[in-house]
């Protein structure tokens, strides 16, 4: 699916939303919520393809497989943190979206410890004693 057919589902979504959500608010904020699911779910192929292309990378540089790893996993955790506080703030609800985006950054540092820890054992070798 290409970005034009993605923007067109978007837009239809967004028109049937507005319409919808003056008399059913409930049910154009689970629309909001499908077309967020469906567009997402599309683009799962594209991110398998770049998974493999960075594990292909990281394979000819001899990058360890676990730094590699737990990068894909700060990134999918940063992603769907904001795509779990955006569906939240559709539904008008500020407060829980920035906790959402707040966990997502705890995660986030507590998976990125190990590469912090070989970056600052890296330079402290590179320092003279």
């Amino acid at each position: 699916m290409d970005i034009l057919q993605i923007v067109g589902i978007a837009f239809l979504a967004t028109v049937l939303i507005l319409v919808i959500r003056e008399q059913k608010p409930m049910f154009a904020f689970l629309l909001a919520a499908f077309t967020g699911i469906a567009i997402f779910l599309a683009l799962v192929g594209k991110i398998g393809e770049i998974v493999t292309v960075l594990e292909d990378l990281a394979e000819r540089s001899g990058i360890s497989s676990v730094y590699l790893k737990t990068m894909l996993k700060i990134i999918g955790i940063a992603y769907i943190a904001e795509f779990g506080a955006q569906i939240v703030r559709d539904a008008g609800l500020e407060s829980i979206a920035s906790k959402i985006e707040f966990a997502g950054k705890m995660l986030i540092l507590v998976m990125a410890i190990p590469i912090i820890s070989v970056i600052v054992e890296t330079v402290l070798n590179l320092l003279p004693v």
